[in-house]
């Protein structure tokens, strides 16, 4: 039941399939396509290897959204993967899934892009920063005052977007067709720049990095190493799913956001396939190996800065302050659908789920989510957080498309607007790969996976609190 304490106003759908590709698009493309190609070259050591784990990660990723457009054709609405859990599980897996989006997945995502994008801004205009002695002091072991000028940056930028989606999805909408035209605009003129450059060599796509032993990288060394590398590749895709948050406000939306889901990770996939091209066909590997070496700089400004000269740099800046805002934009507008959502089913705080009543957003919902996604800012562990990010979000991912086992079981007879191809083969290829990257994060990476679980249960009070409260 709607909290009727307060007048309100409801979730209009507005958004038709063009602005729904957009918003995958702009909820996707962050800062992984132009951060990632560095570790990702330091782990394979092989130009050909590093295509190879974008575009398995992204295949993969598809593979996922298949699967969940058939979910989302049948049970689409407000809350996404919350509601879809609730309906095929129960309760408490979609308050888990719920909870682990705002204490890590969701709030954390929108605390490193804001970041990077103040990292951006300081390369072009020089923020005031910290003295030493302000960056050392600690409390609880966080360094709250470290980088204190960029950190306030990025939370400004928070702040203004959360302000700025609050008045209303038309306004959010319009800023990512604005941004994400302008976005594919400039990195289809790098791509034709790059290619057509007299100090690219093709040979530099063949040649291996000089540390490469093709006798050691093979079997299990080979497929760990890859593994590894599409978790970098992964964070580059992570966030297809977001549009699903905004089911009940999509216009016919058991049509088109299955369609908005798969054509808006076919343009992902193929934008960044050609960017990474570009990338190693302008420098040889161990230049990136270089730059994730020395944590002093991103591989794609290394890469337009060596065949544009300093405006190249330049540019490539500013297409990272717009992807980062707008990815940073589109997360905000997202994910509050996602906490209002839980809190109209009594499973999160009260209150939140309010709706303006002039411009029809969850408002508190979005002021909730600024606040700990900038408290997550000045802490400075969201790059941690960002670490386990993966390893938790595909545990729900893999639940999503077992999904569509069960209620192909459980509802047989039920209307599906869109059935996932290659059934039963291509959830079951994703499930199977959720699974072995679940083993092998616990394996070689145990820590970040632990923490990952240990964050998921910290919403175990809440939910049996307000379990008893409802």
């Amino acid at each position: 039941m709607q909290n009727n304490s307060e007048k309100q106003g409801k979730l209009v759908q507005t958004i038709g399939l063009t602005s729904a590709i957009v918003l995958v698009i702009s909820s996707v493309i962050g800062t992984g396509v132009f951060k990632k190609i560095a570790p990702m070259s330091a782990e394979l050591q092989s130009p050909g290897l590093v295509l190879t784990a974008w575009l398995v990660a992204g295949l993969i990723s598809l593979a996922g959204t298949l699967s969940n457009a058939e979910v989302a054709s049948m049970l689409a609405d407000s809350g996404g993967d919350f509601v879809y859990y609730r309906k095929i599980y129960n309760r408490f897996f979609a308050f888990l899934f719920g909870w682990t989006n705002f204490a890590v997945i969701r709030t954390a995502s929108i605390a490193s892009i804001a970041y990077v994008f103040a990292q951006s801004l300081n390369s072009l205009i020089p923020i005031p920063n910290s003295s030493s002695e302000m960056s050392e002091m600690s409390f609880l072991g966080l360094h709250f005052l470290d980088n204190l000028g960029i950190k306030l940056v990025a939370i400004a930028l928070i702040v203004f977007l959360t302000y700025f989606n609050t008045k209303g999805l038309k306004l959010g909408e319009k800023l990512s067709n604005t941004l994400v035209t302008l976005m594919i605009i400039v990195m289809l003129g790098i791509m034709i720049l790059g290619l057509t450059s007299s100090v690219g060599n093709w040979e530099y796509l063949k040649q291996n990095s000089v540390k490469f032993n093709p006798e050691e990288m093979q079997g299990g060394t080979l497929f760990k190493a890859l593994a590894l590398a599409c978790l970098s590749a992964f964070w580059g895709y992570e966030g297809w799913n977001s549009v699903g948050y905004i089911g009940g406000e999509i216009k016919n939306p058991q049509r088109n956001l299955p369609l908005a889901l798969t054509i808006g990770m076919i343009i992902i996939i193929a934008m960044y396939m050609m960017m990474n091209f570009v990338y190693l066909y302008i420098l040889p590997i161990d230049e990136f190996i270089k730059i994730h070496e020395t944590k002093n700089g991103i591989g794609a400004v290394a890469v337009v800065t060596h065949f544009l000269g300093s405006w190249g740099g330049v540019l490539i800046s500013c297409l990272i302050l717009v992807t980062t805002f707008n990815c940073t934009s589109s997360t905000i507008l997202l994910a509050s659908r996602l906490f209002y959502a839980m809190s109209h089913e009594k499973m999160f705080f009260k209150h939140v789920d309010y709706i303006h009543p002039k411009y029809n957003t969850p408002s508190k919902a979005l002021a909730l989510q600024a606040v700990w996604a900038s408290l997550l800012v000045l802490s400075g562990t969201f790059d941690q957080l960002t670490d386990m990010l993966i390893f938790a979000a595909f545990i729900f991912y893999g639940a999503t498309t077992f999904g569509v086992f069960i209620l192909r079981k459980k509802m047989p007879d039920a209307p599906r607007p869109y059935k996932v191809i290659a059934y039963p083969f291509v959830p079951a290829i994703f499930i199977l790969f959720c699974i072995v990257l679940l083993v092998n994060t616990l394996m070689e990476r145990p820590s970040e996976a632990l923490i990952g679980l240990g964050l998921m249960a910290t919403g175990l009070p809440f939910y049996f609190y307000w379990k008893k409260e409802s």
